[in-house]
C-alpha cells in the first residue's frame, strides 16, 4: 500500500495533575528528520518518542509538539526567586520614600506580594510533572495510529492519481507503435518526392541510394527502443504501486528515466502526430513526479 508522507494528528487528554496536548506533523523528505518541541526534563520521553517513530515511519520531515500545563495546587505553581528579591526591593523604596513626605502606608502583605506580576509563575509548556508527563505518554500509541491511518488514507489517494496517470502513458505508448508504419510510409515519400523535385526522374540507380539513405534515416529515427524502455520503466511502476514499504524514491528515480526516453522520442519524431504523443507522455510525467514528491 502506498502512504503519503503529509499527515496530521493530535490528541488531548487530562489527569489530576493538568492538562496536555499533543500535536504531530508529517509533510514530505527526502529521508526521516523528527523535530520535537517537548517540556524541559522530558529526555527520556523524547527516546520513546524517536524509537516509536522510527519504527512507523521511513521518510518525511515530522513535528511532534506536547503542551502541558498544570492545575494550580498540583505544584503547577512556583515562586520566582529573582523577581521576588526585586519586587520586595520596590516595596522598601516605596516605604523610604512614603515616611520621607510624611505618608503613612500599610505593611504589604504576603499575599500582597504574590499577586505581583511574575512573582508566582503558573507551570506551563516550559515545566511539567512527572505525574502530568506520563498521563501524556499513554497517548503516544493512539497519536501514531492516528497519523498512520492518515498517512495510508491521504497514501491511497495518491495512488489512484498516479495509476490514472500510467495508463495515459501506456495508451499513448501503444498509440505511439501504431503510428510507426505510416510515419515510415511518409518519410519515404517526402524523401522520394525531396529528391524527384531536386534530380528529375528517378532512376534504378537513383533507386538504390533512395534505399540506402531511407535505410539511414530509419536507423536514426527508430523510436522502437525509446518505446520499448518506456514500457519496461511502465511495468516497474506499476509493480512498485503494489509493493508494501517506501517505494517513494524508487518511483522518482523510475519517473525520470522515463522523462529521459520520453525527450529522446519527441526529438526523434519528425512527425506532427508522434511529437503530440511525445509532449503528452511528458505532461503525464511530470505531474506524477509531483504527485511521487510526496509518496513515503
Amino acid at each position: 500500500m502506498t502512504h503519503s508522507m503529509t499527515a496530521f494528528a493530535t490528541r488531548t487528554g487530562h489527569s489530576d495533575a493538568g492538562r496536555w496536548e499533543w500535536t504531530l506533523r508529517s509533510v514530505n523528505g527526502r529521508t526521516l528528520d523528527l523535530r520535537m518541541y517537548l517540556p524541559d526534563g522530558c529526555d527520556r520521553l523524547e527516546t520513546t518518542l524517536r524509537t516509536a517513530l522510527r519504527k512507523a515511519l521511513h521518510r518525511g520531515t515530522v513535528t511532534v509538539t506536547l503542551t502541558c500545563r498544570m492545575d494550580q495546587g498540583q505544584g503547577g505553581r512556583d515562586i520566582d526567586p529573582d523577581r521576588l528579591d526585586t519586587v520586595l526591593r520596590a516595596l522598601d523604596q516605596v516605604q523610604d520614600r512614603a515616611f520621607s513626605l510624611g505618608v503613612t502606608l500599610g505593611q504589604p502583605t504576603a499575599a500582597d506580594v504574590l499577586l505581583q506580576p511574575g512573582v508566582l509563575e503558573a507551570g506551563s509548556a516550559g515545566a511539567a510533572s512527572d505525574d502530568l508527563i506520563a498521563a501524556a505518554t499513554t497517548a503516544i500509541g493512539p497519536l501514531l495510529a492516528d497519523l498512520t491511518a492518515m498517512r495510508a488514507q491521504e497514501g491511497t489517494a495518491l495512488q489512484k492519481l498516479i495509476c490514472a496517470q500510467l495508463d495515459t502513458v501506456k495508451d499513448q505508448i501503444e498509440a505511439a507503435r501504431a503510428l510507426l508504419p505510416e510515419r515510415e510510409k511518409d518519410a519515404r515519400r517526402a524523401l522520394r518526392d525531396a529528391y524527384a523535385r531536386v534530380m528529375g526522374e528517378i532512376t534504378d540507380t537513383d533507386g538504390a541510394r533512395l534505399t540506402q539513405e531511407l535505410a539511414l534515416i530509419a536507423v536514426k529515427q527508430d523510436v522502437t527502443e525509446e518505446l520499448d524502455r518506456l514500457n519496461t520503466h511502465l511495468v516497474a511502476a506499476w509493480d512498485l504501486m503494489d509493493e508494501d514499504g517506501p517505494v517513494g524514491r524508487k518511483l522518482d528515480f523510475i519517473i525520470q528515466e522515463m522523462l529521459r526516453e520520453a525527450n529522446t522520442l519527441c526529438s526523434k519524431s519528425q512527425n506532427a502526430a508522434l511529437s503530440g504523443i511525445g509532449i503528452t507522455i511528458k505532461t503525464a510525467l511530470e505531474q506524477m513526479r509531483e504527485q511521487v514528491q510526496n509518496v513515503e
